[in-house]
């Protein structure tokens, strides 16, 4: 029985935090044989780097198959422990890394999927970030308006 290639999904992801710590949003655009899908979420209060994780994770939970998964990021802190920080931090045990629990989740959502992660630049014309981020912006304010109403 022949085991067939797993599908190649790109994951376009982004985070936004209004004050850091503030309220936040994600947003990102999941690609397979040019279908998109949208999503996006946010927390009341929260940061940037757990925003942009958390985009990521939220993408990877929406699969449901074993994938191969480019993921693009203007993050330099998801896309460098995407593909260098994370062994060490599993090694010992995520101590004196922030967001642990954020990484558990993250290896959880990951595990069956084959992962490398792409950085971009943020804010200069890349048009899956740039929805991506107006996406998560648009969360953040949804968030504001709550507290602040």
């Amino acid at each position: 029985m022949s085991r067939s290639k797993p599908k190649s999904v790109i994951l376009y992801s982004d985070g936004s935090s209004l004050g850091n710590p503030g309220p936040g949003g994600y947003g990102g655009i999941l690609e397979y044989r040019g279908k998109r899908r949208e999503y996006s979420g946010g927390e009341p209060y929260t940061t940037n780097n757990r925003m942009e994780l958390r985009g990521v994770i939220e993408g990877l939970r929406l699969l449901k198959e074993p994938c191969e998964v480019e993921v693009v990021t203007d993050s330099s802190y998801v896309a460098k422990a995407i593909n260098e920080w994370l062994p060490a931090w599993i090694k010992r045990d995520f101590k004196k890394v922030k967001n642990p629990e954020l990484w558990q989740e993250y290896l959880e959502a990951a595990a069956p999927h084959r992962i490398h992660a792409t950085w971009v630049r943020g804010h200069n014309g890349h048009p899956e970030n740039e929805r991506c981020d107006a996406l998560a912006r648009a969360e953040a304010e949804r968030y504001k308006e709550q507290i602040h109403g």
